[in-house]
């Protein structure tokens, strides 16, 4: 675990949440399992196999020797999570977790949730992708988004900055919507959203009377048992794409499975809506470098001719 304290010495505190040290993405031989992201004050160290309390130990005395060099004299904060299958254990190794504990973005807040739950309410590797959502938005201030899939809802806490006219966000969990709720308020934002607690599949009527749209974001989890499977049910979505999609609208289409490559999801728009051109694929943040661009996030860019 030579590399993850290496990192460790080397840190800079940002303002904003974000990653650390990626092992996940194999450029450090011997550090797969690790992943150490901060979500300020509090630092997060993540491992996909079991940690030894000698290893743990060791990150907790590299973190207290570069917090005392960034922060002399301020308690260190720090939360271990060992993930496995579809579950995890947490727990709080040093200091203490804000509560409510609201983290920023590129000026926007996020509330997040570090002891609890396998997610944390706030997906670190989709940033490239909210700064695209900002970007398109400004350039079409009124435009009308669909955010399927919207868990917490950060994509349209950050389309209504840009000025979108309105966002509909489609999740059938009512937990997740109630923080996307308290997401828009912490940024001001008042109007313009709606919260539709939905499983997509069986609501596209409901959908498909606030559009068309001018911009869709699908982020579906890449294996949820008894909701979603990418494999079986991606193309679902696809199929409803060109007629919830307005003339000119583009489709944001989000992948976070190491088995699937870029090909899986071109392949199926090819057969499922072949009238949406391909775009491009944005690229991921810095600090999810990877060996494989096809085992990484993926996320493409589609566009319905006018």
């Amino acid at each position: 675990m030579q590399a993850l304290l290496d990192a460790i010495a080397e840190i800079t505190m940002p303002g904003d949440a974000g990653r650390v040290f990626h092992g996940r993405g194999g450029l450090f031989p011997g550090c797969e399992h690790w992943t150490l992201d901060v979500y300020p004050p509090v630092w997060v160290l993540t491992s996909f196999l079991p940690a030894s309390e000698e290893e743990l130990a060791a990150v907790h005395a590299a973190l207290s020797r570069r917090w005392d060099q960034l922060n002399p004299g301020q308690p260190l904060n720090w939360v271990y999570q060992y993930r496995f299958e579809a579950r995890a254990e947490t727990r709080l190794m040093a200091g203490s977790v804000p509560e409510p504990h609201e983290v920023a973005e590129n000026g926007a807040r996020f509330r997040v949730h570090l002891l609890r739950g396998l997610n944390h309410g706030f997906f670190l590797d989709m940033a490239e992708g909210r700064r695209w959502v900002r970007e398109y938005v400004a350039d079409r201030p009124g435009c009308r988004v669909l955010n399927l899939f919207a868990y917490t809802c950060a994509f349209s806490v950050v389309a209504l900055q840009a000025g979108a006219g309105e966002v509909a966000n489609v999740d059938m969990s009512d937990g997740a919507l109630a923080i996307g709720k308290r997401n828009h308020l912490l940024n001001g934002l008042t109007e313009g959203a709606r919260f539709l607690p939905h499983d997509i599949f069986s609501s596209w009527g409901k959908i498909g009377r606030g559009g068309p749209y001018d911009l869709i974001v699908l982020d579906p989890p890449s294996y949820q048992k008894g909701s979603f499977i990418a494999e079986k049910d991606y193309v679902r979505l696809m199929r409803r794409l060109p007629d919830l999609l307005a003339p000119g609208g583009h489709a944001l289409l989000c992948l976070n499975s190491p088995k699937l490559g870029v090909a899986f999801l071109q392949e199926r728009m090819q057969e499922s809506a072949p009238a949406l051109q391909f775009v491009g694929r944005l690229a991921n943040p810095p600090a999810f470098a990877d060996v494989s661009s096809e085992r990484a996030l993926k996320v493409l860019v589609y566009r319905k001719p006018d």
